[in-house]
């Protein structure tokens, strides 16, 4: 699926394949990716499943139990607590809140909070 422009999904969204979007996306809670994702930047909901990689251009926030295959980013990502992801890429800093699960975190600056 590819959308000009940017997308926000409502809540309990299920997309079965690849979702390329070339501004903002908004991933409602509960929501479920099959494929990759591509975007400008991205919010990630809570519970959200994205099977493939995520790859934005700039700014990466995921949500609380969200489960993500990997995520590589040009600008900032944060995690919040619950998430689980395989590598996390990013060009500038990884803000971690809470306790995450991830393979790998590789940014210019790691900076954790809280436990």
């Amino acid at each position: 699926m590819k959308i000009d422009g940017n997308f926000i999904a409502p809540p309990e969204t299920h997309i079965w394949g690849n979702i390329v979007v070339a501004g903002r996306l908004e991933l409602g809670p509960c929501s479920t990716v099959g494929g990759s994702v591509e975007a400008e930047s991205i919010i990630v909901g809570r519970d959200v499943r994205i099977k493939g990689p995520l790859h934005v251009r700039t700014t990466a926030t995921i949500c609380d139990n969200a489960c993500l295959r990997s995520v590589q980013a040009g600008g900032n990502i944060t995690l919040r607590p619950g998430v689980r992801v395989g590598d996390v890429n990013s060009d500038e800093t990884i803000f971690v809140y809470g306790k995450v699960t991830s393979e790998r975190l590789f940014g210019r600056a790691v900076k954790v909070y809280g436990t």
